[in-house]
């Protein structure tokens, strides 16, 4: 039997998604990007995942899209662009869905992170980075612009920066990656697992509905002018202050003992 493409292992309320085409450097295939909606809309849904970890198998992350699939999309009458037009439309919604989810997604990242595998990570709410991981949008190596990984790229990272590395195809190391805000940490290859987990289980023992909210409020006023973003989550932290769980929170920190929460 062949291995699923992607794989998922469930505990303590954190789901970890594999990405396993170890021999492709988990590149973006198209069954891959419809194995990531799938669960994506899966995760949509489940209330028993409070956190998501997405890594890759092998010696890498994610190597961006399948260039020999993207090829033979040329064969096509039109020269493969109704194919493009398609692939890049679905890739941004695979995309998009990350920060759409009420999961926070953390990105554990070892090896080479490149074009669409870097758009991946910088679509992510959190990453953590190996040492000798390297992280780059190299299209332009190949006369492709990474065009599409840009819109998550220059969201996290500096605009100079970014230009910098649309414009060179240059790779930068997981260190410069948590200088320019890429990642949040940078570990030793032999520590990337358990601190992310670390991190997953410090998100997960919060309360969920808080987490929840808070995460669709910060993505939601990042779009906003300031005046209208303080009324926006100034409205949402009303309605969070009237749930029965954040009393009990605030009281429980008031009494110093632990909260008894209804959704535990």
């Amino acid at each position: 039997m062949t291995a699923p493409l992607l794989l998922r292992e469930d505990a303590g309320g954190i789901a970890t998604l594999t990405l396993n085409a170890p021999e492709k450097l988990n590149a973006l295939s198209d069954a891959m990007l419809a194995a990531l909606r799938d669960e994506f809309t899966r995760l949509m849904e489940d209330r028993s995942a409070r956190v998501v970890i997405l890594k890759g198998a092998g010696k890498a992350f994610c190597a961006g899209h399948d260039l020999k699939e993207m090829q033979a999309g040329r064969q096509a009458p039109d020269k493969g662009r109704a194919y493009f037009a398609d692939l890049f439309a679905r890739c941004s919604e695979v995309m998009q869905m990350i920060p759409a989810l009420p999961q926070p997604v953390i990105a554990e990242v070892h090896g080479i992170a490149t074009a669409a595998g870097c758009q991946l990570v910088a679509s992510c709410d959190m990453a953590l980075a190996s040492e000798e991981a390297r992280f780059g949008v190299n299209g332009v190596n190949i006369g492709l612009f990474c065009s599409t990984p840009m819109v998550a790229l220059s969201r996290n990272v500096p605009r100079k920066a970014a230009f910098e590395m649309l414009t060179t195809g240059a790779f930068i190391p997981a260190g410069r990656a948590m200088a320019l805000g890429l990642v949040n940490r940078v570990v030793a290859a032999d520590a990337l697992a358990t601190e992310t987990r670390a991190l997953a289980e410090t998100v997960a023992s919060k309360l969920t509905a808080a987490v929840k909210i808070g995460k669709r409020a910060f993505y939601e006023q990042v779009e906003m002018g300031l005046a209208q973003a303080y009324e926006h989550t100034a409205a949402v932290m009303v309605e969070n202050m009237l749930w029965r769980d954040t009393e009990e929170g605030i009281s429980a920190f008031l009494d110093k003992r632990k909260p008894d929460w209804a959704e535990s």
